[in-house]
């Protein structure tokens, strides 16, 4: 696939999503960019214009089918045709589930669920008769495995991986050329930390080790011009976490409830109410960037990830090793018995 003309990504104004715009941005791309914080995306915008694409600025709430429905809208009017659509919007809350009111799960499970559910469905509606394009929705390994304090966002992006496979199938049925796939991400140096509420004594933080979002970003992109491949894993914890719970996930049960609640903690107060019902300082929200507070500490590149991207160059050096192992053995074999 060609480098894209006109990418949409959900939740654009911080973290993975404000690297992701920058990344493609600097492709060339028009970039519009949807989220809560009309102060982020602004900034966001001066980023995307600075890497050499063309931002838009589509303040939009994802919980809300029609307010998506008008950013596609407005994305292929003043843009043109949607090459790319990147859900990555998400909000969470750290705390025990018994402590999570309804109203805050099905919070949310809205945002960060059918968030992804209604960017699909105005993607679908715009490329399925165009019979091209790329839907890339960004997880993370808790897609696969649930994990402490984090019930409600574990069970959404659970739910993001049965709908994302649900959609692929469809469309593999219908012969259609349009693709969607799935990018499981580690901890990533994201904002979030600060701005998600928690009910624990302790500053949040994510399981070590932690990646910048730049890493993540440069999966996000791949996937949108490599969507026939059905899921991209970033990082080695990520498949570390996957393998293991494919192979013995009670062991993993176990583990993560032995170290998993500390692992999410840190010393320091977790500061403000959060952003799960609005932005963070006002209406229009403060810029909080696409790096958190973990800089110092935070992976830059990620092996596994180079791997994942070049899955079959490295089956190709697979096969060609085991090529030239086989000919040194035919070849010594063939000298002995000479």
């Amino acid at each position: 696939m060609k480098a894209p003309s006109v990418v949409v990504i959900t939740g654009a104004g911080s973290g993975v999503g404000r690297a992701a715009s920058r990344a493609f941005g600097s492709m060339g791309a028009a970039v519009a960019l949807v989220g809560r914080g009309t102060d982020a995306l602004e900034a966001a915008a001066k980023e995307v214009t600075s890497a050499g694409g063309r931002p838009l600025v589509l303040p939009a709430e994802v919980a809300d089918p029609g307010a998506v429905e008008a950013a596609a809208d407005s994305a292929e009017r003043e843009l043109g045709p949607v090459d790319v659509w990147v859900n990555n919007a998400v909000t969470s809350l750290l705390a025990p589930f018994t402590e999570v009111s309804p109203e805050e799960f099905r919070r949310v499970t809205e945002v960060t669920y059918l968030g992804q559910v209604h960017g699909t469905r105005a993607a679908l509606r715009r490329m399925l008769p165009r019979d091209r394009g790329a839907i890339v929705c960004v997880g993370s390994a808790m897609a696969y495995r649930g994990i402490p304090l984090q019930a409600a966002w574990s069970g959404a992006e659970h739910a993001i991986q049965g709908f994302t496979e649900s959609v692929r199938c469809e469309l593999l049925h219908s012969g259609s050329r349009v693709r969607i796939t799935m990018v499981q991400l580690p901890g990533v140096n994201t904002p979030r930390f600060e701005l998600m509420p928690s009910r624990l004594p302790y500053r949040t933080a994510p399981p070590r080790p932690v990646y910048q979002p730049e890493v993540a970003a440069r999966a996000v992109v791949h996937a949108a011009s490599h969507a026939r491949r059905r899921e991209y894993w970033v990082g080695g914890s990520t498949a570390a976490t996957l393998i293991a719970n494919a192979i013995a996930p009670g062991v993993l049960d176990r583990y993560l409830a032995r170290t998993n609640i500390e692992a999410q903690q840190e010393e320091g107060e977790h500061g403000g109410p959060g952003n799960l019902w609005a932005p963070m300082d006002g209406p229009h929200g403060r810029d909080f960037g696409a790096h958190g507070r973990f800089d110092e500490e935070a992976v830059s590149k990620s092996p596994q990830d180079w791997v994942s991207r070049n899955r079959a160059r490295m089956g190709m050096g697979l096969v060609a090793a085991a090529a030239g192992g086989l000919g040194i053995a035919v070849t010594s074999g063939l000298r002995r018995r000479g």
